[in-house]
């Protein structure tokens, strides 16, 4: 049965790869019908063909593919799916596969080996719950075994290497000595194939963070350490980059076990590389440095947090930046100036490698560097464009770090040489000028009070907006760090109760600039550089950033943008070609951000008026978006500049109800673009804050298509946090009417609870995640309990009335409260705690001492504990507000009736 079954593929994979695209069409139809209708048959016959070296090299590499494709998934529903549908088959039948795809490794005629991914899969699989246990150890045999030949060493290597890639750390730190000696052995300056020492090597990098306990035994991490610096010292260009990417990695995670290494072999390898003519050598020696800098600035950060708290910080700088920054200087300036006059804006160099590097490390040594920099900084007034540049980035890049005070100086100093270097004749040179004057009003705010500098800066960046895309694009971002701190600096002079300034330095020329601004998005070289993308940005910053006397700009504006707007749909009508089309929707895209600053910086006096032309516009984005199918972002944009405009008319949205809902329908349905159903959710949480129970006649669809959404596969995880947490807000709007939807709803937040648990306590992203969902789920039970609390809090009638109708909710609410104020494994956030201590009080208030049974315990009092001693204010002060609740109720012991706190549908 296996072996017909697998002939009748073998045929069907060589027409994977037909030149008749038909031909291929149907094969790739069959493949994906059979791993669905037979799987076992299915990855059975892969594997087996993928096994058989008389097959041709192409149909086994096209079996490997399809059976690592039925086995891993990025996307983690999939995988999840995938997961369980493997584990499923019996035994025998994953044996079978395991042992074919295990056959294959050193068999394969071509690299990378494809088998190597197959086993990678099967072993992420299998080794989190106890599987397949010997699977590393054969893979080392492989390795080590005298009669192994070149391509077995080096795919088995591959495969651990996918491995550590791919699998959570903590499932293979028991096998990690087995996993060290097979890469220390590939890498070993014996091992004749560079094939196998470069495969070693890029294992090692992906190796590194389950090793902990290796590197903290000295014996094997002296091991370790002096295999990776001699693979450093390879003839081969690949594993000399992949080995230095090796030790950049290692003194990210172990920097503190690196004093042993540093002078007598870090530092004269890096230095070395950084010397190599092969600029990705040279490359990888900056990355080394530019990570000791990161890993330095963060301990530096780490260790004030520690003086603020009285403690000694948990690790110490060794300050080998500090150390080494002398030597480096010379050498990295030096590489800077090395350019090719074609580089391509775009591109990773030497030169933009250094500049990073010299960033980083004034950053990290702060008044140290200028020193070191100081005299290459002659260079700016140099014919030599190319030094000329160098030493205009090197000055950008120490501007961040050393005291303002002696910067001020410098800066003073070189502004008219940089002004002046606006107008020279290099692209180059002039795009670094423009970079370096917007990082000189971020170092140097000071400089916006300064006339003038100013007379002679706006000029020169008014010049700059007419020139090429990528000097124009950098022009653009100057004048967003420009307008920012002119604004900040006028409204720290005063503002008032709408928080603007009545003025600021720059009140005279904002409207030219925006004039200039609007130009540059007409620019028919728009697309290069993201200039247009800048423009459209800066634009907004504008908006955003303007003074009460420049609101007669921001009107002018709206016009503008909405002109521009019906142009653009226009365009689109008539365009032919997907290019065409594809930027015309990034287009409407950045003109609805775009309105999106407009509007909340209109005068609420203008915004009946302005609005329905606005609404108007982006009705009729959303109904071609609707009618061509093609979203990219653009409805995203469409419905979040629909929320600005619900949160600034308020009620006064309720006209535009009808027109709009087709397309928040619509919205809240697109499970496969998760940001636009998570936008329609977005806009249904405004329109219950802003209409209230006037949204009541639209909500039996929207509810319906929000607990859809509840169960699509497809919908991103986070936007379903998002939805239950809306259900808070329809809840808080519509009252006594949520009735209708409290079944579904507790039902919904049921499941939640259930589901809103940490498994692995050492997984970042699904400790967020979990403490999200809990947020919103206490969010809704809040939502709920509002919505139902007395209307009249003095009359008797009326809260004994609400106290009986939100005891259905009380026992479910209780139980989540105490889930969440849990401290292990994980202890809750200052915003779960903030929502939890939120709903005690109000809890407390209500009901007095009858619901302290429930509340009253080591868990909540320990949360609520460690809220008033939280960072944020509001953690703080809701934290002792319930504290507060839970003692009067304590005290006064309130009389009254029992009330029953279970859930009643």
């Amino acid at each position: 049965m296996t072996e017909q079954a697998a002939a009748k593929l073998l045929k069907v994979l060589e027409k994977t790869v037909s030149n008749n695209p038909e031909d291929q069409k149907q094969a790739l139809d069959y493949l994906a019908a059979a791993g669905t209708e037979n799987f076992s048959i299915f990855v059975q016959c892969l594997s087996l063909i993928l096994r058989t070296q008389q097959c041709q090299s192409f149909v086994r590499q096209a079996a490997g593919l399809q059976l690592k494709n039925a086995l891993a998934a990025k996307d983690i529903e999939t995988k999840h799916m995938y997961l369980q549908r493997w584990l499923s088959l019996p035994v025998n039948e994953r044996t079978e596969v395991k042992g074919n795809v295990l056959a294959t490794l050193g068999t394969e005629p071509s690299r990378p080996s494809i088998a190597a991914q197959c086993v990678s899969a099967i072993a992420c699989a299998e080794l989190p719950t106890g599987l397949w246990p010997d699977v590393i150890g054969i893979l080392m045999t492989n390795v080590t075994n005298v009669a192994s030949g070149e391509m077995l060493k080096e795919s088995s290597l591959e495969t651990l290497g996918y491995v550590c890639q791919d699998i959570e750390a903590k499932v293979l730190e028991q096998q990690a000595n087995d996993i060290l000696t097979a890469i220390v052995h590939g890498m070993r300056k014996e091992e004749t194939s560079i094939h196998v020492r470069l495969a070693a090597t890029n294992a090692l990098l992906n190796s590194l963070e389950f090793t902990k306990r290796n590197f903290s035994n000295e014996q094997e991490r002296n091991i370790i350490m002096q295999v990776a610096c001699e693979t450093t010292q390879s003839n081969d260009l690949k594993v000399k980059v992949a080995a230095l990417q090796g030790l950049s990695r290692i003194v990210s995670l172990y920097y503190g076990y690196m004093d042993a290494y540093m002078a007598n072999a870090l530092f004269p390898i890096t230095i070395q590389a950084i010397k190599s003519e092969e600029s990705e050598v040279a490359m990888q020696g900056m990355e080394f440095w530019s990570t000791v800098a990161e890993v330095e600035i963060d301990l530096a950060m780490e260790a004030e947090e520690a003086e603020e708290k009285t403690q000694a910080p948990e690790n110490t700088s060794r300050h080998y930046m500090k150390g080494a920054c002398q030597h480096l200087c010379p050498i990295l300036l030096e590489n800077m100036a090395k350019h090719d006059d074609d580089d391509d804006d775009d591109d990773w160099s030497t030169s933009k490698a250094a500049g990073v590097c010299v960033m980083l490390m004034a950053q990290c040594v702060g008044d140290t560097i200028l020193e070191n920099v100081m005299p290459f900084l002659h260079h700016i007034a140099s014919n030599d464009w190319k030094y000329k540049e160098a030493a205009i980035l090197a000055f950008a890049s120490v501007l961040d770090g050393p005291d303002r005070s002696k910067l001020l100086p410098l800066i003073q100093q070189a502004m008219p040489a940089l002004i002046d270097s606006m107008q020279h004749p290099k692209v180059q040179v002039r795009d670094t000028v423009a970079f370096a004057l917007g990082r000189v009003i971020e170092s140097c705010p000071d400089i916006v009070n300064d006339v003038s500098v100013l007379e002679s800066f706006l000029p020169a960046l008014s010049t700059g907006l007419t020139q090429e895309p990528r000097v124009a694009a950098n022009v653009c971002w100057a004048l967003v760090s420009l307008v920012k701190t002119a604004y900040e600096s006028a409204t720290a002079k005063g503002t008032d109760a709408s928080g603007q300034p009545e003025t600021f330095n720059l009140s005279q020329v904002f409207g030219p600039m925006i004039t200039e601004l609007i130009k540059v998005t007409d620019r028919t070289d728009g697309n290069q550089s993201n200039l247009r993308i800048a423009a459209y940005e800066a634009l907004m910053e504008l908006i955003n950033n303007s003074p009460k006397d420049c609101y007669s700009v921001v009107q002018n504006t709206t016009l503008l943008m909405l002109k521009k707007l019906e142009q653009i749909l226009n365009m689109e009508a008539a365009a032919t070609s997907a290019n065409d089309k594809a930027q015309l929707l990034d287009l409407q895209a950045l003109l609805c951000a775009t309105l999106q600053s407009v509007v909340r910086k209109m005068r609420a006096e203008d915004l009946p008026r302005a609005g329905e032309h606005i609404m108007n516009g982006l009705l009729q984005i959303m109904a071609r978006t609707a009618v061509s199918g093609l979203t990219r972002n653009v409805m995203e944009e469409a419905l979040i500049a629909v929320s600005t405009l619900i949160e600034t008319l308020g009620k006064g949205f309720a006209p535009y109800m009808e027109s709009l809902k087709p397309y928040l329908l619509r919205g809240l349905g697109n499970h496969e673009e998760s940001q636009v159903c998570g936008a329609a959710v977005g806009v249904v949480t405004d329109l219950c804050r802003a209409l209230e129970k006037d949204i009541v006649p639209h909500l039996d669809q929207i509810v319906e298509l929000l607990l859809g959404s509840l169960q699509s596969p497809r919908l991103n995880r986070d936007v379903k946090v998002q939805i239950i947490s809306s259900f808070g807000d329809i809840a808080l709007a519509i009252e006594d009417q949520f009735e209708r939807y409290v079944e579904v709803v507790m039902r919904v937040l049921g499941e939640a609870q259930t589901a809103a648990y940490v498994s692995n306590p050492d997984d970042l992203d699904q400790i967020d995640y979990v403490d999200s969902l809990r947020d919103a789920i206490l969010s809704t039970y809040t939502g709920i309990f509002q919505g139902s609390r007395p209307a009249d809090e003095t009359n008797a009638e009326c809260v004994a009335k609400a106290r009986q109708a939100i005891s259905r909710f009380a026992g479910p609410m209780c139980e989540m409260i105490t889930k969440c104020c849990e401290m292990e494994p994980v202890p809750p956030s200052e915003s779960l705690m903030s929502t939890a201590s939120g709903l005690i009080g109000d809890l407390v208030v209500l009901y007095g001492s009858e619901i302290l049974p429930l509340l009253n315990n080591d868990k909540v009092n320990n949360m609520l504990n460690r809220g008033r001693k939280g960072k944020t204010s509001k953690a703080r002060s809701v934290a002792g507000w319930a504290s507060k609740e839970i003692r009067k109720a304590m005290n006064k012991g309130q009389q009254g009736q029992t009330v029953d706190f279970s859930f009643k549908s």
